[in-house]
């Protein structure tokens, strides 16, 4: 085995324990799968701003109709593909913000004045659904459209960047980030 071959097994090993670091107790999962819902509700409710303040404001209780509306929206927009994409980048952006959490933790508890190893992750977890969504909220909801591919580019680089996160710390429990023996 080539010392690629090692360092993409080692990147997938930690990957793997990445993923599944959130499912080690109750509240890491309660705060993955709220962070979960809340991601996928702001990529959803972003992609027409104006439709979800008007519906939101009309009534809050209506924000089922809405959600579930802009959902079938982005299915009929982007297909199967954008909308793997959004749910797949909810699920991802739960991960990191679990992972960025434990992080903090650490290097709050050690007494290291520097969260260079937090910041990594909050950017990953900001990156796409603020891109996807920022365009939206200025105003240029046809932007995305404008994009290439109806930004499922962006939304894809927003998980590259998530799975690079994940893929490099591994277990945030673990001192060695992105190496498990």
């Amino acid at each position: 085995m080539s010392a690629a071959d090692g360092t993409a097994h080692r990147h997938l090993r930690s990957l793997r324990a990445a993923l599944t670091y959130p499912l080690t107790s109750d509240r890491r999962l309660l705060v993955a799968g709220g962070t979960t819902g809340l991601t996928y509700l702001v990529l959803v409710l972003s992609t027409f701003p104006q439709f979800s303040v008007q519906v939101v404001s009309r009534n809050p209780t209506d924000i089922g109709y809405a959600v579930s509306t802009l959902t079938r929206e982005v299915y009929l927009t982007t297909g199967w593909t954008g909308l793997a994409l959004v749910v797949l980048y909810a699920l991802l952006t739960g991960v990191a913000l679990t992972h960025t959490a434990a992080l903090y933790r650490q290097t709050r508890a050690s007494g290291v004045s520097s969260v260079a190893t937090v910041l990594p992750g909050v950017l990953a977890a900001g990156c796409a659904s603020c891109g996807a969504g920022v365009l939206g909220m200025l105003g240029f909801v046809g932007a995305m459209a404008a994009l290439p591919f109806q930004g499922n580019l962006l939304r894809t680089a927003g998980i590259l960047l998530l799975v690079g996160f994940l893929a490099r710390t591994g277990d945030p429990r673990t001192c060695n980030r992105g190496e498990i023996p």
